[in-house]
C-alpha cells in the first residue's frame, strides 16, 4: 500500500516559510507584500478560488485588494484596469481569474498583465524562461507539484517521469520542471498509443487530463510516485482525481488524495510567487 502524501502539511509548511519571510521584510525594510485578484462574472468555482487566495493572503500577512468586475465589463476596461495595477506600487502580483466571459480574449488579458507582476507565470516572457530554465515565477500547480514529489525524499534525477496532459498551464511546464531536475521525461495525451505500457514505466507518474478515474491501477508500476492533479467528479457526484485512487493505492509507494493533495499546493506556490515577486520589484536578491 502506497504512504499518502498529505498536501495540506506540505501546503502548510510553505506558507509557513513564506509568512516568516514576508514578515522579516515588512520588520527590516518596511516592505509589505501585496496581490491583486480580478474577477469577472459570477462563476462560483472562481469565486471560491478568489476566496480562498484572500485566505491565503491573510494567513501569511499580504495586501489583498480584489476587483469585483460585472459579467458585462468589456475587454477594453478589463485591459484598462490590468494597466493601472501595473502602474500601482502597493501590488507586487496580479492574478485575472480563469475563465473569463466569452466576449473577452483570455490571450490579450494575460499579455497585458506585467510579466514582474505574472504571479501566475502564464505571460510568454515568462514562460519562455520556464523552457530555458532561468526562471523567476513557475506555475503555481507545477511547482506544486514538484515540492510534493521532493516531499517524498524522491530524488528525480535518472528517473523515467511520465506526464499524462499537455496543457499550457500544467502538462507542458511540469514536463519543463521535471527534465530541469534531470529526469527522463515522457509526455502523454489522447493521441498516445500503448498509454498503459509507457505508464508502467513510469517511476514519477503526473496524471493532468481532467478525466475521472482515467488511470487505473494496473496502469502503475510498482512503488511508482503518482501525482494526480485532477479535480473531477465521479458517477455518484463524489468529488476524485484522474487516478483511480483505490487501485492505484495498491501499487503505488508513494500517492496524492483528491482532494487534498495538489489542489493545497497551487494557492501556497501562488503565494511563494507573490513573495518573490516584491523582493524582485523591490531589489532583493537573496
Amino acid at each position: 500500500m502506497a504512504q499518502i502524501i498529505n498536501g495540506k502539511e506540505v501546503s502548510a509548511s510553505v506558507k509557513r516559510e513564506v509568512a516568516e519571510e514576508a514578515a522579516k521584510l515588512r520588520e527590516e525594510k518596511g516592505l509589505k507584500v501585496g496581490l491583486a485578484v480580478v474577477i469577472v462574472g459570477n462563476n462560483q468555482a472562481s469565486r471560491v478560488y478568489v476566496n480562498n487566495k484572500k485566505k491565503a493572503c491573510e494567513e501569511v500577512g499580504f495586501q489583498s485588494f480584489e476587483y469585483a468586475l460585472d459579467e458585462n465589463t468589456t475587454q477594453e476596461q478589463l485591459l484598462d484596469l490590468v494597466n493601472v495595477l501595473n502602474r500601482d506600487d502597493r501590488v507586487n502580483g496580479i492574478l485575472v481569474q480563469l475563465p473569463l466571459p466569452s466576449h473577452i480574449d483570455e490571450k490579450a488579458v494575460i499579455n497585458a498583465i506585467s510579466p514582474e507582476k505574472d504571479v501566475d507565470a502564464f505571460h510568454p516572457t515568462n514562460v519562455g524562461h520556464i523552457m530555458i530554465g532561468d526562471h523567476s515565477f513557475l506555475p503555481c500547480t507545477p511547482a506544486g507539484v514538484m515540492r510534493l514529489i521532493e516531499s517524498t525524499g524522491t530524488d528525480i534525477s535518472g528517473k523515467q517521469c511520465v506526464v499524462v496532459g499537455r496543457s499550457n498551464i500544467v502538462g507542458k511546464p511540469q514536463a519543463m520542471l521535471l527534465l530541469q531536475q534531470n529526469g527522463t521525461v515522457t509526455i502523454c495525451h489522447s493521441k498516445t498509443k500503448n498509454l498503459k505500457e509507457i505508464c508502467l514505466g513510469a517511476d514519477i507518474l503526473v496524471v493532468a487530463v481532467g478525466r475521472a478515474k482515467f488511470i487505473t491501477g494496473d496502469m502503475v508500476k510498482e512503488g511508482a510516485v503518482v501525482i494526480d492533479v485532477g479535480m473531477d467528479r465521479d458517477e455518484n457526484g463524489k468529488l476524485c482525481g484522474d487516478v483511480y485512487f483505490e487501485s492505484a493505492e495498491k501499487r503505488a509507494g508513494y500517492i496524492t488524495p483528491v482532494p487534498g493533495g495538489v489542489g493545497p499546493m497551487t494557492i501556497s506556490m501562488l503565494m511563494k510567487n507573490t513573495l518573490t515577486a516584491a523582493k524582485q520589484q523591490a531589489g532583493i536578491t537573496d
